[in-house]
């Protein structure tokens, strides 16, 4: 099936399923819907970010979290937040879920399930999805973050200062 053509779930204001369509309709009609962000650390406490494929509709080029997509109609946060980072990075591991953002501009009208994983193995990048990827030091990601905001996708930007606000990146 082709990308524009997955069906989501439509969800109200307070994440309640409200009907369906198509990714297409989603982003044409601003509608609210669903998503993943996933940080991947490494033993020596790391982030995993990738650069976006410059195919992607949005945010092309960007760096961005470790792993993330849209939730399909009738999955789970926690099931898309597995098999994102399958499909993205090749890596199968358990994801520990932190927090919810609401649907917000900043976010693309997704309401966002965040997830932290750990990669104990070599990660493959999705070359369709993926022009790069690294692991970082949280400090130095955050100072370079700081000084070039726009080379960052927004939703990223967002789910980084609320991790980091509640002590996650931290531990």
């Amino acid at each position: 099936m082709n990308e524009q053509e997955e069906i989501y779930a439509v969800v109200d204001k307070d994440d309640r399923v409200i009907g369906k369509a198509t990714r297409r309709e989603i982003h044409q009609k601003g509608l609210l819907h669903r998503s993943v962000h996933i940080f991947v650390f490494n033993r020596a406490g790391q982030l995993y970010i990738q650069k976006r494929s410059m195919n992607k509709d949005m945010h092309p080029g960007c760096w961005d979290s470790s792993a993330s997509g849209h939730v399909d109609f009738g999955e789970t946060y926690e099931t898309a937040a597995v098999r994102e980072l399958e499909e993205e990075l090749g890596i199968r591991s358990r994801v520990v879920f932190w927090f919810k953002i609401r649907a917000c501009e900043e976010t693309g009208w997704e309401h966002v399930a965040f997830f932290t994983s750990h990669a104990s193995g070599e990660i493959k990048a999705n070359p369709d999805e993926i022009m790069e990827g690294k692991f970082m030091d949280i400090p130095r990601l955050s100072m370079w973050m700081t000084h070039t905001p726009k080379i960052f996708a927004p939703g990223f930007l967002l789910v980084f200062k609320l991790a980091m606000g509640r002590g996650i990146l931290t531990r």
